[in-house]
């Protein structure tokens, strides 16, 4: 039945899911002109929202393009840290230790079953750790296995690393639960007068443990299903290994050649970046993990394994190209979550599902309705900032559980990701590949691992 199901969402996938870059637009599109039908151009918050001076009304028309152009921008750092996590993931993985490694590790895949298997659960595995580290090392990991075993269908490997990111919400770098847990954060400060939820109460919790470990465990059992009996076909050429960067010189090289190929002023940086991130890990822990410091950590890796500063540069360039759909789509999003969060239309979907709430089943409608708003706004930051007042206010009003509230967001994003292409594209830059070769696997996933979501949060305390 899962191998029907996954053969029958695949067919759907590829006939009707555009592109992400339409999909993305379309997304704008819709949330624009519902957004219209539902701003309130007289309220006081929603003239200041569009730039509204003293004497001046705009129509609902034009709140909604101030909305979209006003956001546009508004991931641009966002942006630029996820496109160094592919260039600098990709370089370092580029290297001849981490390509040994990578080949190790994928050498234990004998069959197709294993090898999906394997790459979920490891996916999952890294992504609790990190977000940013899970979507990269998954990806070039199933593609490994996928040059070590030609038999298994490289579509199915590259949705199974994606497949792993499910885990990210509850781990340690969950946007929902860290920014619950900060004391400085507005929306703490706001709804829960400066009294932050301790990860006790959200990460480290019977329930998040039960969902995490579901996940490592059934996933890898529900992928074996998935695989089909003949594999489609890949191009050779998205297999290929990546070159080695390295040159050689002259003995009578110039000065100026010898400086870009010096292994000492490559270590230099390397030396710096190492203690500073000792340094940083001693004050902050391992919850200091974030883009920043995974994006370091990365560069500085793939500099030392590099050895000099230009075989680094040339490994940059070659992932590069990579980015491209990172760079264009990012900012629809950007402009989509502005859209939604000064329209009021992302509180009024968030209203809608709390309203037929109670205390017991409270967490359970919270997780739909996050995985409805995940559609036009695929960030955990994103849906904190949109949902979270909404949610903890109710939460308190209905005396339901904060914490679990909190997770029910984190768990209606990471579930609904399965069926929106946005957190797919570093793994299908760095795979080559397009959205409709893994999707019809996700959704399958994002089907049968619905009860994993609901039991956590309904009937584990």
């Amino acid at each position: 039945m899962i191998g029907a199901i996954s053969s029958f969402m695949t067919r759907v996938v590829q006939r009707y899911l555009p592109d992400p870059l339409v999909f993305a637009i379309i997304l704008s599109v819709i949330v624009f002109v519902w957004g219209y039908f539902v701003v309130d151009v007289s309220s006081a918050a929603a003239l200041k929202a569009a730039g509204a001076t003293a004497g001046e009304t705009p129509s609902a028309l034009m709140s909604m393009t101030r909305f979209w152009g006003d956001g546009f921008w508004n991931l641009l750092a966002f942006t630029t840290q996820m496109a160094m996590i592919v260039v600098t993931g990709f370089a370092l993985a580029s290297s001849e230790p981490v390509k040994k490694l990578l080949k190790f590790c994928a050498f234990y895949a004998k069959t197709p079953k294993q090898a999906v298997a394997l790459v979920v659960f490891f996916g999952g595995v890294a992504s609790a750790i990190n977000w940013g580290f899970g979507l990269v090392i998954g990806a070039l990991f199933a593609k490994q296995i996928a040059r070590n075993l030609k038999a298994v269908d490289y579509g199915l490997l590259i949705a199974c690393a994606y497949m792993g990111f499910m885990t990210w919400g509850g781990g340690l770098s969950g946007s929902m639960p860290l920014s619950a847990a900060s004391a400085d954060n507005g929306i703490v400060q706001k709804y829960l007068a400066g009294v932050p939820i301790p990860l006790t109460d959200t990460v480290f919790t019977w329930y998040n443990g039960f969902t995490i470990l579901c996940l490592l465990v059934f996933m890898p059992i529900l992928v074996t299903y998935m695989v089909p009996k003949e594999p489609k076909v890949v191009d050779p050429a998205l297999l290929a290994e990546e070159p080695s960067y390295q040159k050689e010189l002259p003995k009578d090289a110039p000065p100026a050649l010898k400086m870009e190929e010096s292994k000492s002023l490559a270590y230099i940086i390397v030396l710096v970046g190492v203690v500073y991130l000792v340094d940083y890990f001693m004050k902050k822990g391992f919850a200091g993990l974030d883009l920043n410091r995974v994006n370091l950590i990365f560069l500085v890796g793939g500099l030392a394994l590099h050895k000099t500063p230009m075989a680094y540069m040339r490994a940059i360039q070659g992932a590069a190209r990579s980015t491209a759909g990172i760079l264009v789509q990012f900012p629809f999003y950007a402009a989509i979550a502005l859209m939604m969060e000064d329209s009021g239309l992302g509180g009024l979907i968030t209203d809608f599902f709390i309203g037929i709430a109670n205390k017991d089943n409270y967490a359970v409608w919270a997780f739909f309705s996050s995985a409805a708003i995940n559609f036009a706004v695929p960030s955990g930051g994103g849906h904190w900032v949109i949902q979270g007042p909404f949610v903890l206010e109710a939460a308190k009003e209905l005396g339901a559980n904060l914490g679990k509230a909190t997770m029910a967001i984190a768990y209606g994003e990471q579930w609904a990701n399965m069926a929106q292409p946005f957190w797919a594209l570093p793994a299908l830059a760095i795979a080559g590949l397009g959205v409709r070769d893994i999707m019809g696997f996700c959704i399958t996933a994002l089907i049968f691992s619905l009860p994993i979501f609901v039991i956590s949060l309904w009937f584990i305390p």
